[in-house]
């Protein structure tokens, strides 16, 4: 008996002992600081939604998984743009280079596309926002074309917030687009080549008539535009947050205000100079 009971308890002592497997528990992000009175708001905000594979793969979930729940914060952060009276809101979706990710993952996005438009149309026109897709939107499936084509001629003369969803977009694409539209209104003799000043070239980009982009944010911790409005961002600030895009709310966005409200915008100038004062300083 003693010999028995000795040996269990060695056997005990030497069995591999089991690997736990330890989940950190998400949690969402600190509760947000106040809201920047509306004069120190930007005007155009754009955002790179990115991270939703990275977010699915996470969790052992298929990419697809992660581009819709990435559409549930798309309609979050899109309701409150227009609750904080954000003028213009751009939204990079689905770049010219997508089309090289697998089919079954295209497929889901487009699938996602119709979906959004069908589901949420009723609320942005009711919302008085006028949406816009930047981009080639002839080069879009025909179910998806439509649905888009529909989605601007249905908001086209609302006057609230201004959606711009980049679908097939690159920017120097866009650029190169702009450029062939200018050389086509001086071959048939609408202007000369000398009136073609930024004003002029800006009125050829899909953003014509809004004002450039005051604040990027992009997700995931990526530190790049991406190809995505090289014009537009000329001046912007930048804010990257190392959150995945599905995890991206509201107070992860008030956030990035007040980061963009902090912000000593001068556009290439000294702080406390006049415009001639700083015209002086250069030329000295």
């Amino acid at each position: 008996m003693r010999f028995d009971k000795l040996t269990r308890l060695l056997g005990n002592a030497f069995r591999p002992k089991p690997e736990y497997i330890t989940i950190t528990p998400v949690t969402a992000s600190a509760p947000a600081p106040t809201l920047p009175p509306p004069e120190a708001l930007p005007r155009h905000v754009a955002i790179i939604m990115d991270g939703n594979g990275r977010w699915a793969t996470s969790r052992g979930l298929p990419r697809s998984a992660g581009h819709a729940a990435g559409t549930e914060a798309l309609r979050d952060i899109i309701r409150a743009s227009d609750d904080w009276g954000i003028e213009a809101l751009s939204l990079y979706a689905f770049s010219t280079e997508n089309w090289s990710r697998s089919k079954e993952e295209v497929s889901a996005l487009m699938g996602l596309l119709l979906k959004y438009f069908n589901s949420e149309i009723d609320e942005l026109d009711e919302k008085n926002v006028k949406i816009t897709i930047l981009g080639d939107v002839d080069g879009m499936p025909e179910p998806q074309r439509q649905a888009l084509l529909n989605a601007m001629a249905r908001t086209e003369d609302n006057r609230g917030l201004r959606l711009n969803i980049a679908l097939n977009y690159g920017g120097r694409a866009e650029l190169a687009r702009a450029a062939r539209l200018l050389a086509q209104a001086v071959k048939d003799g609408e202007i000369e080549p000398g009136d073609i000043d930024e004003e002029e070239f800006a009125s050829k980009l899909y953003t014509a008539g809004l004002p450039d982009v005051d604040l990027l944010i992009r997700t995931s911790g990526e530190m790049r535009t991406s190809n995505f409005l090289p014009w537009q961002l000329a001046y912007a600030e930048m804010v990257f947050d190392e959150c995945y895009w599905p995890d991206f709310d509201r107070a992860r966005y008030m956030k990035c205000l007040c980061v963009y409200a902090s912000r000593d915008r001068r556009f290439g100038g000294v702080k406390g100079q006049t415009p001639s004062t700083e015209k002086e300083e250069a030329a000295n």
